[in-house]
């Protein structure tokens, strides 16, 4: 039974790792900190895959592991002072297939971290509220709460950008 939810996780792994690497990067907007992320993110899941109670909590399970160690990197990262120029790093860096209106990006990026996420989750990922709320750790009403009203400011934001 472990060996086979053992080989479940690792080809869910691979047949996923493209949409993780997209979700890292949405979170930490650096290539090198996303690529460590899901790498984390995999080690962690191999390790702990004793741990998932049913088959079909692999998809929750991971995204909530992944979601985390971005977390970890974001703040990592906001803790390290940059003493670089800015004019040294060279070119900023594109992700191939996570091309976004710079508005929407730009308005989604005012909003507050964890309403940024569920927005994520549920539009870019396509995730349920019900999965959403278990891998952020809110209670699914307070899910629901927050995204209506990230949408309800983002709207406000795009509109006013327009104007």
């Amino acid at each position: 039974m472990k060996q086979m939810l053992y080989e479940k996780l690792i080809q869910y792994i691979l047949e996923n790792q493209d949409r993780f690497y997209r979700v890292a990067y949405s979170y930490t907007r650096h290539q090198e900190d996303a690529l460590d992320a899901v790498q984390n993110a995999v080690c962690k899941a191999l390790e702990a895959y004793k741990s998932i109670k049913k088959e079909d909590a692999i998809k929750t399970w991971f995204y909530k592991i992944l979601i985390n160690e971005c977390l970890k990197m974001v703040k990592k990262r906001k803790g390290i002072l940059l003493t670089e120029d800015i004019s040294e790093q060279g070119e900023a860096y594109y992700e191939k297939g996570y091309e976004q209106d710079n508005d929407l990006e730009k308005e989604l990026d005012r909003l507050e971290d964890d309403i940024q996420g569920i927005i994520r989750l549920r539009f870019f990922e396509e995730l349920s509220l019900k999965e959403i709320s278990y891998i952020t750790g809110f209670n699914l009403n307070t899910v629901k709460t927050k995204l209506y009203r990230g949408l309800k400011k983002l709207k406000e934001n795009m509109q006013e950008v327009d104007v």
